[in-house]
């Protein structure tokens, strides 16, 4: 993938939520902020620009001047620290924003016919803070423009993506979904909760509280926990799948998480199997099954 840095807009007024902490409200059990961060990961370099506070990885903390002086302002104070030929721009408020979104604004940003891609909407409206700029075309237009107006302070994007010859790219429905006001984030937290998307919300968010990064196939743990549940009893259940992440991580210990993630099947596999004599033995016990 394009080699890129990130920056994050975290350090507007959030005057439609009365003023509150928007990049740290929850969603999902994860600071806005968070999740942000979270789809950029692989960036050489992260600058967020706004009041420090705690993050799920490290940062490079940045302020424009004067403060609150617009997404103008903070993006050329966050460029400043950025080296990289293309550049991702994001808004901290951004719950569903998924890694997909981000290779395909690179990809686009790319291709050398344009200045950067930006994501469209589903109405059709630019969202120029889900987008990707290359750096030097960026660098150059953030300096006319300050020369020309004589600051970037309370200077609209709309300036600064005129200017560009940017693609647009039509991603997932939701990417460019903003917490703007407490509206948008009770839809965010409910949409969060709703069947078949909650558990892979729940898995991602323990991995990032737990500092872990490690893909492995939920559906052998499910598997594992339901015939450990209708084979054993049901308290056996949350303790087996424990006791094989415990077994998986004394297995992978100063390995790669691909064999940290294979170290977690095999485990699961044994243990299922275990499982199964388990209730077989118990039907054969009660009469119901062979001998």
């Amino acid at each position: 993938m394009t080699a890129y840095d990130a920056i994050v807009l975290a350090g507007g007024a959030a005057k439609r939520l009365g003023g509150a902490d928007k990049p740290g409200l929850r969603v999902g059990g994860r600071a806005l902020l968070d999740r942000v961060l979270a789809v950029c990961a692989d960036a050489g370099t992260t600058v967020v620009v706004g009041g420090r506070r705690p993050t799920v990885r490290p940062v490079i903390w940045t302020r424009e001047a004067p403060e609150r002086g617009g997404p103008l302002a903070a993006l050329g104070a966050g460029v400043r620290h950025t080296t990289a030929e293309s550049v991702l721009v994001l808004s901290a408020d951004l719950p569903f924003l998924g890694e997909q979104t981000v290779r395909s604004l690179l990809a686009a940003a790319g291709t050398g016919a344009h200045e950067g891609a930006l994501c469209r909407d589903p109405d059709g409206r630019d969202q120029p803070l889900v987008a990707v700029y290359r750096g030097e075309p960026l660098r150059r237009e953030l300096a006319l423009l300050a020369t020309e107006h004589g600051s970037l302070a309370g200077l609209p994007l709309r300036l600064l993506t005129a200017e560009l010859e940017l693609a647009r790219v039509e991603a997932d429905p939701l990417a460019s979904f903003d917490c703007d006001t407490w509206e948008d984030v009770a839809a965010a937290r409910a949409r969060i909760r709703e069947h078949g998307t909650v558990l892979d919300e729940w898995i991602t968010a323990v991995k990032n509280e737990l500092g872990i990064e490690l893909d492995v196939d939920t559906g052998v743990l499910l598997d594992l926990a339901r015939d450990a549940a209708h084979g054993v009893a049901r308290p056996a259940a949350p303790l087996t799948t424990f006791l094989v992440g415990y077994a998986a991580a004394m297995a992978s210990s100063g390995k790669s998480p691909e064999a940290a993630a294979e170290a977690v099947a095999e485990a699961a596999r044994k243990a299922t199997a275990l499982a199964l004599r388990w209730e077989e033995e118990t039907e054969t016990g009660s009469g119901t099954g062979s001998p």
